[in-house]
């Protein structure tokens, strides 16, 4: 399944302590919370980058956020993001690491560097491995909700 926006819907739920709790219906195990709301949404995108870095590790499929239904949306890390993005590509095309690594006219040791979720990446080195897609990232700077 193609990403095209990667951020979820999540779930807030106030506990008896004052604290919220946060859920994600797309990904049931990533559950954080948080003293506040900022607080709790803050902690949201940590757990949604783990969530999605361990779908990926495992060779899951990332699904497609979704509807927002008035919950508020939690973004993933970047680059983790752009990671996930790529994952899908190559996994949408069947195209095999070494078949990647080819395409893209890397090694496929550094191929896997590139999809390792928790490798430093930079984003210009996956911004042309999308690009062999004939996909492309925009980035948008919004406020904090």
């Amino acid at each position: 399944m193609k990403l095209s926006r990667i951020a979820y819907p999540a779930n807030l739920s106030p506990q008896p302590d004052g604290s919220l709790l946060v859920r994600f219906p797309d990904f049931p195990e990533a559950l954080t919370d948080g003293d506040d709301r900022a607080d709790a949404l803050a902690e949201a995108a940590d757990a949604l980058s783990e969530a999605i870095a361990q779908g990926m590790i495992a060779g899951e499929d990332i699904p497609a956020p979704s509807a927002k239904r008035g919950r508020p949306l939690v973004a993933p890390d970047a680059i983790i993001a752009a990671k996930a993005a790529l994952y899908n590509e190559q996994r949408a095309a069947d195209l095999s690491g070494r078949a990647l690594a080819r395409r893209l006219g890397v090694g496929e040791t550094e191929m896997r560097r590139i999809l390792d979720p928790h490798h430093a990446t930079k984003i210009d080195t996956i911004a042309n491995a999308l690009s062999s897609f004939g996909k492309r990232i925009e980035i948008n700077i919004l406020d904090v909700v």
